[in-house]
């Protein structure tokens, strides 16, 4: 019988872990934050993800899930272990895997049988074959371990969903063995017809760098088209829209806003020209995503100043949303943050509303409403989908401002709705000067 040890009960070791037990298999999630530990021992979830906590309370009434601070102790108990610790990203986009060793060197201590080690993390391209190597260095012997490549693909506020349901599963190993166990384990993705990919440890590690590239290239294509589009009086909307329907492109990911942020995008995307150009490889796609979605924010930045003529001293903004995202708490390279610091560098006065970030940002005024972060702003800058700022009380809005001025950076609003309302609005990609009623 497979048990398994989750090592790290971060975003992706919690969500791994429970959506694992909910398979069937019995799970230990473990890790050295004892504090962590003892908060979700005693029930709660210390990242926001919707259907998350129903599914650990659902697994640990079972039996199936238990979490511990003793990862030696985890370890010897399980033939099964995956490495989900974190691997941030430096300035120069080069991958930090401190906290991935430091697991090993665990591991390699704690072998008391064969044990197959599968990394959820993401890690450049030619990882795998480094740790095998660290661990015969460390003693192991081939026979003690496989080892497996099983990238996650989980998306931040539809993770438990991404997991219990995803499009594919990717599993590279060059163990029959390990291929076997890992394909038992996620036996139940079979009655849904899920693909699965069975691969070399290479093109496993490297097909979650290209999966998140691709996405973050459709992103700062179409916030370059919103911004070409501004120019010329165009529709980004309605150009997404007409390219979505070909075959060929798809709609997914044609969204026009502030940018793309959050734990991936901005780390892989830099992680893998990072890795390429070490290796002496051009990579001028991966300069170009990086260098569009910089540009996206001093544009939305540009289009602020040029609603107040070139001078936003002395002004309040309010900024509703933090999060990088709907549906999550995570402000890790949020657009809504960059935007706020580029906002530091001038002498404004800045009031903020997330509906669900709670986290004390302290170079923010954090309040308890939208309304009650416009209260005497000069301009309210929408910044996050979330979907109530979709529905808001225009009205009533517009009488707690000090000026009644929108910037509307996810497209949320209806233009026509906001100046029936009595509202300046500015969009991306949908200058109002060219639309016609029907299409506002």
């Amino acid at each position: 019988m497979n048990k398994i040890c989750v090592v790290g009960t971060g975003y992706v070791g919690l969500v791994t872990g429970v959506g694992l037990a909910d398979f069937g298999t019995e799970v230990i999630c473990a890790d050295i934050d004892e504090s962590k530990i003892k908060v979700l021992n005693r029930g709660k979830i210390p990242i926001y993800e919707p259907g998350l906590e129903e599914l650990v309370k659902r697994n640990v009434k079972a039996g199936r899930l238990s979490f511990s601070a003793d990862v030696r102790e985890s370890i010897r108990q399980c033939n099964i272990i995956f490495l989900a610790v974190g691997t941030p990203s430096g300035e120069d986009g080069k991958i930090d895997k401190t906290a991935l060793f430091t697991a090993l060197d665990t591991i390699a201590k704690n072998l008391n049988s064969h044990k197959i080690i599968v990394t959820k993390s993401t890690v450049t391209v030619g990882t795998g074959t480094e740790i095998i190597k660290y661990l015969q260095e460390k003693g192991a012997e081939k026979s003690q371990f496989s080892y497996v490549s099983n990238p996650e693909f989980l998306r931040e506020g539809s993770a438990v969903n991404d997991f219990l349901r995803p499009d594919r599963v990717v599993i590279g190993t060059e163990s029959d063995e390990a291929r076997r166990v890992m394909t038992e384990i996620y036996r139940p993705l079979y009655l849904i017809e899920t693909p699965f990919v069975l691969t070399t440890i290479e093109t496993a590690e490297l097909v979650k760098y290209a999966t998140n590239s691709f996405l973050a290239t459709k992103i700062s294509f179409i916030n370059e088209m919103a911004e070409i589009c501004d120019f010329f009086g165009a529709d980004v909307h309605q150009i997404a829209k007409t390219m979505g329907l070909d075959g060929r492109i798809s709609n997914k990911f044609l969204h026009p806003g502030p940018g793309f942020g959050g734990s991936c995008f901005p780390k892989d995307v830099a992680a893998l020209k990072n890795h390429a150009k070490r290796s002496g490889l051009e990579t001028p796609i991966l300069d170009a995503i990086l260098k569009r979605n910089e540009r996206q924010i001093e544009w939305i930045f540009e289009k602020l100043v040029r609603m107040f003529n070139g001078d936003i001293s002395g002004k309040t903004i309010a900024i509703l949303g933090l999060a990088f995202k709907q549906n999550t708490d995570d402000t890790r390279e949020s657009p809504a943050l960059k935007f706020i610091k580029k906002m530091q560098l001038y002498d404004v006065k800045i009031r903020a509303y997330d509906p669900i970030v709670n986290k004390k940002i302290t170079y923010v005024k954090q309040c308890e409403s939208a309304l009650s972060a416009v209260e005497d702003a000069d301009v309210m800058a929408l910044m996050t989908e979330w979907n109530e700022f979709r529905n808001l009380n225009l009205a009533e809005m517009k009488s707690a401002m000090n000026q009644p001025k929108i910037l509307d950076a996810r497209n949320l609003l209806s233009p026509k709705m906001a100046k029936k309302a009595g509202f300046e609005y500015e969009s991306v990609g949908r200058n109002v000067r060219f639309l016609n009623e029907d299409e506002q």
